[in-house]
């Protein structure tokens, strides 16, 4: 490599570079964390690295050094490449409804392969341990799906407790509600059903309505009534539906509360409230890197301690500690024999000089 090369990727892969690279990184991440930025910045990061192991001799020197750089070097192109391929995504699913394949927001890489509507799952309920002072605990969420073969299997999920479906893995999140079920029957056609995703409870215990829209348009304005305290701050609860409650549900002028099972006639139809089911907020995340950075991450670790026992152990060891040393005896004295440059001389009388 001639003077002018072996300078400029000295000085891509030098300290400075990578210290510069790190804070770029970070202002991407604050700043604007899309993909395309973040991408470019972990190629720098891997040109950076390359550049390290190609101009300092001691990664030639030393194997498990370069061992471990090398590991690195595929964690952080891994990194990189994982975000092109990434999918992290929410959504909301009502009591006994499958999954359809539609998120509420998304953030994918541009090399995303969309397969989510292959995917369906039906979530049965779930049960929230609370500590007093409404400290949320764990989250059992019951789902269910159907495999390859067409077996439908059963799992409990949680916040860190993922249902995966084909690399996609399904986490519970602390939003979640009631969703009061309505069926608005018209006087020609088929009947309408859906369900209102009431704001989170307990977050938003006070603001427990929110608007519905019939098909011609019209705005239906709902709100759950109960008077039970569900989650008392002073002790231990689980999350429930109200025993006794009530819907207030209001269309232009007209007002009423309905209780499970009943209906208000209206101009063109009559809706019907049905039921009080639950609604659970999800969160998707899709990267199939995820298994070679654990490899890479275990190949740089084993490889940084292989490294660093075999500096130990070529250590020099200390030296000895000298005669003068307080407190410490030479190895010959121990043995009962002074060392021979500490033997005294024989004793002889004094001799005078003349005059």
């Amino acid at each position: 490599m001639n003077t002018a090369w072996h300078s400029l990727v000295a000085h891509v892969g030098s300290l400075r570079s990578t210290l510069a690279l790190f804070a770029l990184l970070g202002a991407v991440i604050f700043v604007r964390p899309d993909f395309i930025a973040l991408g470019l910045v972990m190629a720098g990061l891997a040109f950076n690295l390359a550049a390290a192991i190609v101009v300092h001799p001691a990664f030639r020197r030393r194997f498990a050094l370069l061992v471990a750089h090398l590991a690195l070097l595929a964690l952080v192109l891994g990194v990189g490449f994982g975000r092109l391929l990434a999918l992290d995504g929410r959504f909301e699913l009502t009591e006994g409804v499958p999954f359809d394949g539609q998120l509420l927001n998304r953030t994918s890489g541009p090399l995303h392969r969309e397969r989510l509507s292959q995917l369906q799952f039906t979530h049965h309920g779930f049960e929230i341990d609370y500590a007093p002072g409404r400290r949320r605990g764990a989250t059992r969420n019951a789902v269910s799906w159907s495999d390859a073969e067409g077996r439908v299997r059963q799992a409990v999920i949680g916040d860190h407790v993922p249902l995966v479906l084909d690399g996609h893995r399904f986490y519970t999140s602390p939003n979640k509600g009631f969703a009061p079920v309505l069926r608005w029957q018209p006087e020609r056609g088929e009947p309408v059903r859906g369900a209102v995703h009431l704001p989170s409870y307990p977050m938003h215990e006070l603001r427990q309505s929110r608007p519905w829209h019939l098909p011609d348009g019209r705005q239906v304005w709902v709100m759950l009534s109960f008077d039970e305290a569900l989650i008392p701050p002073e002790r231990a609860a689980l999350f429930r539906k109200p025993q006794v409650h009530r819907l207030v549900v209001r269309v232009g002028d007209a007002r009423h509360e309905l209780a499970p099972g009943e209906a208000m006639p209206l101009a063109g139809g009559v809706l019907t409230y049905e039921t009080l089911a639950t609604w659970m907020g999800y969160r998707i995340a899709f990267d199939p890197t995820l298994p070679w950075l654990l490899a890479a991450a275990l190949v740089a670790a084993l490889a940084l301690a292989w490294h660093y026992t075999a500096k130990f152990r070529s250590a020099p060891a200390p030296r000895a500690a000298t005669d003068g040393a307080a407190g410490v005896l030479p190895p010959a004295s121990v043995q009962g024999t002074a060392p021979a440059a500490t033997q005294m001389p024989p004793s002889r009388p004094l001799e005078w000089a003349d005059g």
